[in-house]
């Protein structure tokens, strides 16, 4: 039982904003697939399994992380980088959580059991991406973003192009965010030969985040224009467009703590568009 701080830590229970950033994309696509109001089931499935599948993807993540986060300042404290937990005991966590979640799957229907296993292989692959991609934000955005075509599959048993086209305007905004998050890092992932979206783009940075807010917001707007949804739509995307110009002003000298707030409260904006899409189906 003394341990258990120590799993909450590694799941990152005090920081909800990383599931939040999974489950408002989830829950939205859950509302476009069943064209309003989803059912309990599948809300209780999509909830939990989005907390769970984080948390599992956070003991993968810390693990194969280790020997680079003892040199970054904002992870060197983390229970597996400082030895409280070994690296078998956060994996065997994350292996539980994972079948947990898989379990919660198995209610649902073949199509999204079938689906969820490309899920595990994105979200597998993600933690060894910074070691040779330029830009691994993005195999995290589709790792970020698979909760739409399982939200599809889950409701018609199928994954239609709309749910693709959401999914790579939901690339957009993880893009978004976790370069802001890389910002945070940038002098300690240069010193260790980390390779994040931060790096990359350099000093088109800042105009890069602001144009993948754009993209993802317009994609969105565009992918469910034929819906016709209306002004809470409207409303919800206006509301996320403000706090993307906000979150601009944040990052715009490049300084830990701004960056840092930008991708903190970035679920509120996931939380606007959801709020948008499920008001507008309630008001039809």
């Amino acid at each position: 039982m003394n341990r258990v701080p120590l799993y909450l830590d590694l799941i990152r229970w005090d920081r909800p904003a990383g599931w939040l950033l999974l489950l408002w994309p989830s829950l939205s696509a859950l509302w476009v697939a069943s064209h309003g109001w989803p059912g309990w089931h599948l809300l209780t499935v999509f909830v939990l399994g989005t907390i769970l599948m984080r948390s599992a993807g956070c003991c993968l993540n810390d693990v194969a992380d280790r020997e680079f986060d003892r040199h970054v300042k904002r992870t060197a404290q983390r229970p597996v980088t400082r030895g409280a937990l070994t690296p078998r005991q956060a994996l065997f966590f994350g292996a539980v959580l994972a079948l947990l979640a898989f379990g919660l799957v198995l209610t649902v229907n073949r199509a999204a059991v079938i689906w969820s296993f490309a899920a595990l292989a994105v979200a597998v692959v993600y933690p060894y991406a910074k070691r040779f991609f330029a830009m691994p934000q993005a195999v995290l955005g589709v790792a970020f973003s698979f909760g739409i075509p399982m939200a599809f599959a889950a409701v018609q048993s199928q994954v239609p192009p709309l749910a693709w086209l959401l999914l790579v305007g939901n690339l957009f905004w993880v893009l978004a965010y976790d370069t802001e998050y890389a910002m945070v890092d940038r002098d300690d992932d240069l010193r260790i030969g980390m390779k994040t979206s931060a790096i990359t783009l350099g000093r088109f940075d800042v105009a890069a985040i602001m144009g993948f807010y754009a993209l993802h917001l317009g994609l969105w707007a565009w992918a469910l224009a034929a819906r016709e949804l209306g002004a809470a739509f409207a409303l919800g995307l206006a509301l996320a467009a403000a706090q993307a110009l906000w979150h601009g002003t944040l990052i715009r000298h490049r300084q830990r703590d701004g960056c840092f707030k930008a991708f903190r409260l970035n679920h509120w904006l996931g939380f606007c568009v959801f709020a948008g899409i499920a008001l507008s189906y309630a008001l039809k």
